[in-house]
């Protein structure tokens, strides 16, 4: 795998190894080999020891710590729910990758959370920060006021819920099932 200053690549493509370079900007880790994750033209910086991949114009959105993204959750366990990310927020570019990310329990809500289905339930759609990327591997924070369930969907009948006066408590336009959620200042009662 001899890759060098220039040359183009695309996503999937390998173009060094972790004990060789510093992950930049357009790769990621995939067990140790480091591979492009845009189309675009290979960065070796020699002095920083780093290889990046400047993607071409128009190119996909690569998340970083601290974005802003909107997502799915797709599945609630003890400690983590999962959540299908789904595009980054004040953004129109489409991700560069699928990102399936979770979000651990302590980073669910600012203060105490007794279990994950007070906060979530699958199929809400929720806007959460990026906390801590590791290869593949995302995680989301909803601790912030702006962050959390921005449509929450019934679990009785699967209908579109709106806020109601008490905090967190949404209830179902359909059903009048009222439930709890971690709701974002940025719910959408429509």
């Amino acid at each position: 795998m001899t890759v060098n200053d220039g040359d183009f690549v695309m996503p999937g493509d390998a173009i060094g190894i972790i004990e060789q370079y510093l992950l930049g900007e357009g790769t990621y880790d995939d067990e140790g080999d480091i591979k492009s994750s845009v189309l675009g033209n290979v960065k070796i910086d020699s002095n920083m020891k780093t290889i990046s991949v400047e993607a071409s114009a128009g190119a996909p959105g690569l998340l970083k710590i601290g974005d802003s993204v909107y997502g799915q959750i797709t599945n609630i366990r003890n400690q983590r729910v999962n959540v299908k990310v789904d595009r980054m927020k004040d953004s129109d570019r489409p991700l560069a990758l699928p990102y399936m990310a979770a979000i651990n329990i302590s980073k669910a809500k600012d203060g105490y959370l007794n279990k994950l289905t007070d906060a979530f339930r699958i199929g809400d759609i929720i806007q959460a920060k990026v906390d801590k990327i590791t290869g593949d591997n995302i995680d989301l924070r909803t601790t912030d006021p702006e962050d959390g369930v921005v449509k929450a969907i019934c679990t009785r009948c699967r209908g579109f819920m709106y806020t109601t006066e008490k905090e967190n408590e949404v209830q179902c336009y359909k059903c009048n099932r009222k439930e709890l959620r971690e709701v974002s200042i940025n719910y959408v009662n429509e």
